[in-house]
């Protein structure tokens, strides 16, 4: 079990803790909020200590960049990506043609702009331990949200998404899954995550429908910007909150 742990986190992040084989990746899709638990307590404790020492817009900035360096641009990448594809007129073909291509549109540009800005408001407004409990929460719900995204949603074309797709086909998986993330929510004791759980399920039931009418499915891209989406919603939530 530690072997497929480390395989998904080095998938996910920038840290490499084991092999990153897609297939066994793939295979082990519903470890992803595991996953999720460990990158939120990493940057949710240097958060925490740094609340203590800087204006809150200055934690609010580090940890946005924290969070986007340690899972190495990808995500991030794939939100730049699926607004641009969204914004194209045209076929399916011709948006997934601009979803590959890799240059940034303007789409693209504003997206990543807003949810920086998005990113830095709402953990600014997070004080105290509730801002360690909400990292936690958030990096949850984003890798759940993926793993969600893939058992209810078909590959747009083939390629790196489809056996992720297919392994979660199996729902068993899916149970494991949400399993790991109600448990893991339970624990923090706080019923912002539990708020921040629905938000993710709701988005992500809304970025399917967009990407199976727009797309024919979903794809890597898809589940990057599916998981900041949900990040920034559970961050949104435990702000409000």
């Amino acid at each position: 079990m530690f072997r497929q742990v480390g395989a998904v986190f080095s998938f996910l992040t920038i840290i490499p803790a084991g092999s990153s084989n897609l297939q066994v990746v793939a295979r082990h899709m519903y470890l992803f909020p595991v996953v999720g638990i460990a990158i939120g307590i990493i940057v949710g404790s240097a958060a925490w200590g740094l609340s203590f020492l800087l204006e809150p817009l200055v934690v609010g900035l580090l940890v946005t960049a924290a969070l986007v360096l340690v899972t190495g641009l990808h995500h991030i990448d794939g939100l730049s990506d699926f607004a641009d594809g969204l914004m194209v007129r045209g076929t399916r073909e011709r948006k997934w043609q601009v979803m590959r291509d890799p240059s940034v549109g303007s789409a693209g540009i504003v997206s990543v702009v807003l949810y920086v800005g998005g990113m830095i408001i709402a953990l600014s407004a997070i004080r105290g331990f509730d801002l360690f409990l909400a990292i936690i929460a958030a990096e949850i719900v984003a890798k759940f949200s993926m793993v969600l995204l893939t058992s209810f949603g078909p590959s747009a074309w083939e390629g790196s998404n489809s056996d992720f797709v297919k392994s979660m086909k199996d729902r068993r998986k899916l149970g494991i899954a949400a399993a790991i993330t109600v448990l893991s929510l339970m624990l923090l004791q706080n019923n912002a995550a539990f708020a921040a759980l629905a938000a993710g399920i709701v988005i992500s039931l809304i970025i399917l429908g967009i990407s199976r009418r727009s797309f024919g499915g979903i794809s890597g891209d898809i589940l990057g910007a599916t998981n900041e989406m949900t990040r920034l919603a559970s961050l949104l939530v435990f702000a409000s909150a």
